[in-house]
């Protein structure tokens, strides 16, 4: 891995040379939040990205806060924007984009660049991040700390289980079929290795959204106004997740953990996973064993939803520190920076030009893997996002939960959720 990043670091300085005379004209200091507890190496190479960024432009300050997981970021910034002292750029989640609308402390895109490249500039990011970047005709997030979930598979284990090592489940049924094969017991009947492990702490609905989207339906509607909780394909998804621990016994029972998924991947205490290709840098320096990444299973089509962070610009800034956090984040978003941030982290390049680039064609023809997530876009939808997004996710999340605990039917479950989104989402329509 470091190979890649030593040999194209010059060529990442080359092109921040490029904005240097432009960049130093500018004189400002700007705050970037960034949250830095999340999977690979993202906290390390966004530091050295910004500080190659200030070398080749110094009239510009950077003052980076590593400012925790997600949710204490938007937090953080919702906070200090109340108190008068917003920073001027944030990388936050996509979903958070109607609620930053919502209070008013963030601007589009759109009132900041003006010429025909800034505009070409724009529409070079993958339409599938785009869904959840832009509203009502205007852009308000920059695509940049990007993922979608995938498939990991230990084929040591598939091998053991009497299956084809190179073929991973193509289908729910299949994923079942399999994971029978590869749930393992000990003389005791304890399970040892289960099949499969989707995590359902912290963000559950992420991960099933890939089962909603492969059954052919969405969550809510591009406005962020509308649920459809409780529509009879949402419940089926639900049932298979419930049943693939209640009824076929290839899942762990009851709620598993997000953050401990991947260590228990390595641990040969699960088969297969469903986690962010945000982790594929971990999982590639730390599987004791070969591993396959493939696209979600699918059912009545393929799909997953996006995830992760934009850019977003604050409202509360002086044109001056605008226009230069434009010319960060435009920087920061080029091919030779975006091939770098994917090779040290794992999180999908937003943008198909930076796959064109020498380090990228390297870094894929090494390691094929990388390719899986970019892949998967053509069958991605937006990740769910609403106003009043954290009480949405909350109640759907508790529907989710109450489903897998066995504390509810799915149906009833998802019916209550459907209620309780509407009463929030109905002043918004």
């Amino acid at each position: 891995m470091n190979r890649f990043l030593k040999k194209f670091s010059c060529a990442a300085l080359a092109a921040a040379s490029s904005l240097a005379i432009a960049g130093s004209a500018l004189a400002v200091d700007l705050q970037f939040y960034f949250p830095v507890a999340v999977g690979g190496k993202a906290a390390q190479t966004i530091e050295a990205l910004t500080a190659d960024y200030v070398k080749a432009n110094p009239g510009v300050k950077i003052d980076a806060v590593y400012s925790g997981s997600y949710q204490d970021t938007v937090t953080k910034a919702l906070t200090a924007a109340k108190g008068g002292k917003p920073p001027q750029l944030s990388v936050i989640l996509s979903v958070d984009m109607f609620t930053l609308i919502d209070e008013d402390v963030i601007v589009p895109f759109d009132d900041l660049v003006t010429s025909d490249e800034d505009k070409a500039w724009m529409k070079s990011f993958y339409p599938a991040f785009m869904e959840n970047s832009q509203t009502g005709g205007k852009t308000y997030g920059i695509p940049f700390q990007r993922s979608t979930p995938v498939l990991y598979w230990n084929k040591d284990a598939f091998k053991k289980a009497g299956l084809d090592p190179n073929t991973p489940p193509a289908n729910w049924e299949e994923m079942v079929e399999m994971g029978k094969k590869l749930t393992v017991k000990d003389s005791s009947g304890n399970v040892t290795q289960w099949g499969v492990r989707i995590p359902s702490s912290g963000f559950p609905y992420w991960l099933f959204q890939g089962l909603t989207t492969q059954n052919d339906v969405v969550l809510a509607n591009s406005d962020g106004n509308q649920t459809n909780f409780d529509d009879p394909k949402v419940v089926e998804a639900l049932t298979y997740m419930v049943d693939l621990s209640k009824k076929h016994g290839v899942m762990a029972p009851g709620i598993i953990e997000w953050g401990s998924t991947p260590k228990a991947f390595f641990e040969g205490q699960t088969a297969m996973m469903w986690t962010t290709t945000g982790n594929l840098t971990n999982v590639r320096n730390n599987a004791p064993f070969e591993f396959g990444v493939a696209m979600l299973p699918a059912n009545k089509r393929r799909g997953a939803p996006t995830g992760g962070g934009n850019f977003y610009i604050f409202k509360d800034s002086t044109d001056e520190q605008k226009k230069a956090s434009v010319d960060f984040v435009k920087w920061i978003t080029a091919p030779a920076q975006a091939a770098r941030w994917t090779i040290a982290t794992g999180y999908v390049a937003p943008r198909p030009d930076a796959w064109d680039t020498p380090a990228m064609q390297e870094y894929v023809k090494d390691f094929p893997p990388a390719l899986v997530a970019r892949d998967q876009l053509e069958h991605a939808v937006a990740e769910l996002s609403t106003f009043q997004n954290q009480r949405v996710t909350r109640i759907f999340n508790d529907a989710l939960e109450a489903a897998i605990t066995g504390k509810k039917e799915p149906e009833a479950a998802l019916k209550e959720a459907q209620k309780k989104a509407d009463a929030v989402l109905k002043s918004y329509r």
